[in-house]
């Protein structure tokens, strides 16, 4: 990572780097495969990692890693769960046990220093030793104090080392035979089902990332002793689940973080027991607001407190969408004006949407949206949306568009 390695990346990294491959030749001082990797990684991170481009010698991973990786927005939310469960400690010591790129420990590592709060140490923990040595050369350009990088295996360094830690955490690489991607904790690696004793023996508070796909109530019973659970969601796709286990009074918390760039949007916070107490209402007929939950309340499932939290009724028992008459103007998730019902043939549909293009969305009805969409003529796209959902016991169809455009359509109809 020489000053023109650097200055070459930054100069062509708009470049189509297939080109740039093989045009290896006409640049006999640059290792060519090494450009594209930074290339690459410098373009996913001005999504992901918005902040890091600005730090030019910063060294990204090949893709898997940084495929796996976690995004700045989950991990600065990591980070300050860390935080708060370190508030009162007059010094902090963490442990990420399954380092990869590094995300999480920076991110832990930059936000306890950012916060004024007692200084942190925190240990990098990874076996990949091309890994560690990128790591040590990410910690040195971003001047992070605190972090000490182990090329080590998780399980057997947290055996050997003295001391116990603050925080604990890991995140189990997902990935099983042939890269078949895998949810639950048995199938990661590690598998820290078998490392329990270990593991709670040596921390106050065990942080562990999960598969968006994981059963949280079973995650809850294997793990034991769960304080908090995180369902994090960012821009309305759920990205992953968090666990937090130790000593605590009360119910497991479900937290759903809806996350933008830069923190939580929102945080809707429940327990099981609260929402088996709260009375769904459920209405008779589509009223003229219709709202999706985000991703993050879907996952969790909060779906009769949802009513009472919004004011709003419940389409159906297994049908999560939700209606009311009167805007609820912050409700967590997509919020469609309905125009009309549809009937279900692809001549009322041509009249109702002379373009022939809109979004189709299918809960609780007993068709996929891809056919729905053929056996209705449609095309993907436009202003408008088809929602075929089951109310109450009837299967309905209805035209809905964002609740800005509304006036337009209802107008123009």
């Amino acid at each position: 990572m020489t000053r023109a390695f650097i200055d070459f990346v930054l100069a062509h990294q708009d470049d189509d780097t297939a080109r740039l491959l093989l045009s290896a030749a006409r640049y006999p001082d640059i290792d060519m495969p090494l450009a594209v990797q930074q290339i690459e990684g410098r373009r996913t991170a001005r999504e992901k990692w918005p902040s890091l481009p600005a730090c030019e010698e910063f060294r990204y991973p090949p893709r898997l890693n940084r495929e796996q990786a976690s995004s700045e927005a989950t991990a600065l939310h990591k980070a300050r769960v860390a935080a708060r469960l370190c508030d009162a400690a007059t010094s902090v010591r963490v442990a990420d046990l399954t380092g990869g790129m590094g995300i999480d420990t920076l991110s832990i590592a930059q936000h306890i220093a950012s916060e004024g709060r007692p200084p942190a140490h925190v240990d990098y923990v990874e076996r990949d030793a091309s890994l560690c040595s990128l790591m040590e050369h990410n910690r040195q350009v971003l001047g992070l104090e605190g972090i000490d990088v182990h090329c080590a295996d998780s399980m057997e360094w947290l055996a050997s080392c003295s001391g116990a830690f603050d925080i604990l955490y890991l995140d189990p690489a997902r990935r099983g035979k042939g890269g078949r991607r895998v949810a639950a904790f048995e199938d990661c690696e590690p598998n820290l089902l078998r490392h329990m004793e270990l593991l709670r023996s040596r921390c106050r508070w065990l942080m562990v990332k999960a598969s968006p796909m994981i059963d949280i109530d079973l995650a809850c019973r294997q793990l034991g002793d769960v304080a908090e659970v995180h369902v994090v969601s960012v821009k309305g796709e759920c990205k992953e689940v968090l666990f937090v286990c130790g000593q605590h009074e009360g119910e497991t918390a479900i937290h759903c973080a809806l996350l933008g760039h830069r923190g939580v949007l929102r945080d809707c916070c429940f327990t099981r027991s609260e929402e088996v107490a709260a009375e769904a209402a459920y209405c008779s007929a589509v009223a003229r607001y219709l709202y999706e939950p985000d991703a993050a309340l879907m996952k969790a499932g909060p779906y009769n407190a949802i009513c009472r939290w919004t004011g709003t009724e419940k389409l159906g028992r297994n049908t999560h969408l939700y209606t009311s008459d009167r805007l609820v103007a912050d409700f967590c998730g997509r919020t469609l004006r309905v125009l009309s019902e549809l009937k279900p043939n692809p001549k009322a549909v041509a009249e109702a949407i002379p373009g022939g293009r809109a979004h189709v969305l299918v809960r609780n009805y007993p068709a996929e949206a891809a056919d729905l969409q053929r056996r209705l003529g449609l095309k993907e796209g436009g202003d408008l949306f088809v929602v075929a959902a089951t109310v109450g016991q009837e299967k309905n169809l209805l035209l809905c568009c964002l609740p800005e455009q509304a006036d337009h359509f209802l107008h123009e109809k």
